[in-house]
């Protein structure tokens, strides 16, 4: 029924009924009338513009296709459900409602085993089914390869406060970031890639999401999660831990980028070959020694000092084992941004930076990674 006709049926349905009911069956009526109009589109398909309503985003993994195909069969048997009984309390209001010729209560019906036997078993026959394919779904999403067989990629993934880590054991690459973009996961299209998922005993639990994948793992200190992966469409996605992680949970995003083979080993040979080789400090430059203690703790000393329009080098060592820091200045670039330190100083090891010359004043040090871990600059004449 188009939807202009379904609404004047409505209208006139709501004139002739009394007004003790009327507000009743209009509030039945308008969430049908939502979820027929809601169900108007369809599911979408792969690289389709049209917006998704009520179904997922089309998955490019071969994981998430079975989600993908498995979620119509319970959207439309909740459909099913929700108009049966929904219709079946409109007619019940509306079929026997109070008449002002009623002076008696109507005859009571006290149990009935035919319908009493319809209304368990439908019910159970649709739980049971329901369970079977959600089992199988389930079991097919999250079986791994066989252990005999080696995956075409590994990636381990740690998740800390508030930061990710992509390591590529094979390849010897890592990367750490958090921030609009974060950290960049590159996989090659139609190849099976286990993912792994750690988290340090002593940090929260996180979850590792992207959403064109129709899933997501949590991140639990102390344990190994792994997942095995084919993405079949090429293409930037984006992810983000989606478990509420504390203070700077929204900055835990990420970017996975699927490519085609030779392009990801392109992509390999360009990050290896990027590696940075510091430039030794000059003889004059001042040293500082720096300690990262923790996320909560912060830097010790919380207050440096370095003579103005000077060579100067940071001897960071991090103490904190728990988690990468690294050392940033607030306007520590001539142009007025942000000078951030590169590499990070890994959990229980050390980094060495070398800022520009600053000019006389008080500025802020700070971690990138974890911005509230702040310190006093102090630059003299």
């Amino acid at each position: 029924m188009p939807l202009v006709g379904l609404r004047e049926f409505v209208v006139r349905l709501i004139a002739s009924t009394p007004t003790s009911t009327r507000w009743m069956a209009l509030g039945f009526l308008l969430p049908l009338i939502a979820l027929v109009a809601a169900c108007a589109g369809q599911p979408q398909t792969a690289g389709s513009d049209t917006p998704p309503g009520l179904f997922p985003v089309p998955p490019v993994t071969e994981q998430g296709q079975l989600t993908f195909d498995f979620y119509p069969v319970v959207f439309w048997i909740a459909v099913g459900v929700f108009i049966l009984v929904e219709g079946l309390l409109i007619w019940i209001v509306l079929r026997y409602r109070r008449q002002p010729s009623d002076t008696e209560l109507p005859t009571q019906t006290h149990g009935h085993n035919v319908l009493e036997i319809i209304w368990t078993l439908i019910p159970a026959i649709i739980v049971t089914g329901l369970f079977v394919f959600t089992v199988n779904t389930l079991a097919q999403v999250e079986r791994t390869s066989d252990s005999t067989v080696s995956p075409d990629l590994i990636v381990d993934v740690t998740g800390f406060q508030w930061q990710w880590t992509f390591e590529y054991p094979l390849q010897e690459l890592s990367f750490t970031g958090a921030g609009t973009d974060g950290p960049v996961m590159a996989l090659p299209i139609n190849e099976t890639v286990r993912i792994r998922l750690h988290a340090e005993d002593t940090d929260v639990i996180h979850s590792f999401y992207v959403p064109q994948f129709l899933y997501k793992k949590d991140v639990v200190p102390g344990r190994v999660n792994e997942f095995d992966v084919v993405v079949r469409d090429p293409g930037t996605y984006a992810g983000q831990c989606a478990e509420f992680c504390g203070l700077l949970h929204a900055n835990m995003r990420f970017t996975v980028e699927a490519m085609t083979r030779a392009d990801f080993d392109a992509w390999v040979t360009e990050q290896q070959q990027a590696e940075p080789t510091a430039a030794p400090p000059p003889p004059d430059a001042t040293t500082v020694a720096l300690t990262s203690v923790g996320i909560v703790e912060g830097f010790d000393p919380t207050e440096i000092s370095i003579p103005a329009d000077k060579p100067w080098v940071v001897e960071l060592t991090n103490t904190d084992t728990a988690a990468p820091h690294d050392f940033s200045v607030r306007g520590g670039n001539p142009d007025g941004s942000d000078w951030q330190g590169d590499p990070d100083a890994p959990a229980g090891g050390s980094a060495t930076y070398q800022p520009p010359p600053l000019p006389a004043g008080t500025y802020e040090f700070y971690c990138s990674l974890h911005p509230n871990m702040i310190g006093t600059l102090q630059v003299g004449q």
